[in-house]
């Protein structure tokens, strides 16, 4: 781990040019700081809204910015990532924040791009779907949108409507079923997504807010405002490729949903939580992977996209590990490339022949109370072991000669 001093000699070495600009503002006086600020943040600098009401319900959002995020709020954050022009973005579900610039899309984007543009187009008619540069505005309604897919995909696997979850406004009554605390697929607060352009600003941020010394893509449950965030910066990996972001996006926010699933109170099976959230990733575009590190970090373990081909050879190699191995892992720096493959086609197989039963499966695991009425997980281990035979009618062994069998059919 590095020192802290090391630390900021590196965040002002890769934010020189930035810094030398708000120094400038800065020595003109208060007026012209408070000029740039409004320039770089003001909602009407939105050409697809002008921040303007009705144009912003037409899309499905609530505001342009001056809500809480993380630990504190949006203005502060502004203020302390000076040199960052961020687009804040709140819809249905999500607080966005995203201060990267413009993409210039790839011919090998262009189709998918096109048919994005134009569905938004009907949500925002000033979008022009056409458009070979995304600007930064365009590019945060696009995954504030991106977003709200991957919520109404998970909703779709639980097999659920958004209205089962409380209001947050009562205690649980302890004889109805336990559905979380709030809204928000149990959780109180939206969940938040910071995308920025640099190490640097990633680990001055996740350093100030949250005590952390970590460089690469930051899960963290915010207790104080019960909301779960995923800070992710675009110096790692091959994430500057739009695609590759895209689906880094949903990796996270998918490990955030089941977390946050009736209530982030304890933490779920490793090989499930990595497995949806390699599932979601790969339903976007399969030839960029993001791998769980020890961390909740991204690790280029390969760029292989033809997955179904590498757990065919991985269940051939004997190197497939079984469900009642898969149950003990505790960190995600235990799981090996051949676990990676092996999670995410076990949901695969679980969401293609027992969808409902997978639905059901989820919905036991969480919201576990104790007598006291306390989401604590109690007898967890039992609890996964039994869903699998009483849910998916399957023992641990049977489960693992299943899945082979539908490999060796299938792929």
């Amino acid at each position: 781990m590095e020192a802290a001093a090391l630390m900021r000699s590196a965040a002002r070495i890769a934010r020189a040019p930035a810094l030398a600009a708000a120094l400038a503002i800065a020595a003109a006086g208060p007026a012209a700081a408070q000029k740039d600020r409004v320039r770089k943040n003001d909602p009407s600098t939105d050409p697809y809204t002008r921040g303007e009401p009705e144009a912003l319900a037409r899309a499905g959002l609530v505001s342009l910015g001056g809500f809480e995020f993380g630990t504190t709020d949006t203005a502060e954050v502004d203020a302390y990532m000076a040199v960052e022009d961020i687009k804040w973005i709140e819809s249905a579900h999500f607080e966005l924040g995203f201060a990267l610039g413009p993409y210039k899309v790839k011919q090998s984007e262009k189709k998918a791009i096109f048919a994005e543009l134009t569905a938004l187009s009907e949500l925002l008619p000033e979008v022009d779907p056409k458009k070979g540069i995304l600007d930064p505005w365009l590019r945060a309604h696009m995954y504030v949108q991106r977003l709200e897919r991957v919520w109404d995909r998970f909703l779709g696997i639980l097999q659920l409507d958004a209205s089962v979850f409380p209001d947050g406004s009562k205690a649980w009554d302890m004889r109805s079923k336990y559905w979380g605390e709030g809204p928000y697929l149990g959780e109180r607060g939206k969940y938040e997504v910071l995308i920025l352009p640099s190490e640097a600003g990633h680990v001055s941020y996740l350093k100030n807010y949250y005590g952390l010394l970590i460089k690469r893509t930051q899960r963290w449950n915010v207790v104080d405002r019960d909301t779960l965030t995923a800070n992710i910066h675009v110096q790692q990996g091959q994430l500057k490729d739009d695609g590759a972001l895209h689906g880094h996006v949903a990796f996270n926010v998918a490990h955030n949903l089941l977390d946050g699933f009736k209530h982030y109170s304890y933490d779920t099976p490793i090989w499930l939580h990595e497995g949806l959230a390699h599932y979601l990733e790969r339903e976007i575009n399969p030839r960029h992977n993001t791998f769980d590190g020890s961390e909740g970090a991204i690790a280029e373990m390969t760029r292989k996209s033809n997955w179904e081909a590498e757990t065919t050879k991985t269940i051939a190699a004997g190197d497939a590990r079984r469900m009642a191995e898969l149950i003990r892992l505790k960190s995600y720096g235990e799981m090996k490339l051949a676990d990676h493959y092996t999670v995410w086609s076990m949901i695969d197989f679980l969401l293609r022949t027992r969808p409902a039963e997978l639905a059901r499966f989820l919905d036991a695991l969480k919201g576990i109370t104790n007598e006291q009425g306390v989401s604590d997980g109690s007898g967890l281990p039992d609890k996964h072991r039994d869903g699998f035979k009483e849910i998916l009618g399957l023992g641990y062994a049977e489960f693992d000669e299943a899945w082979r069998e539908w490999v060796a059919a299938t792929y």
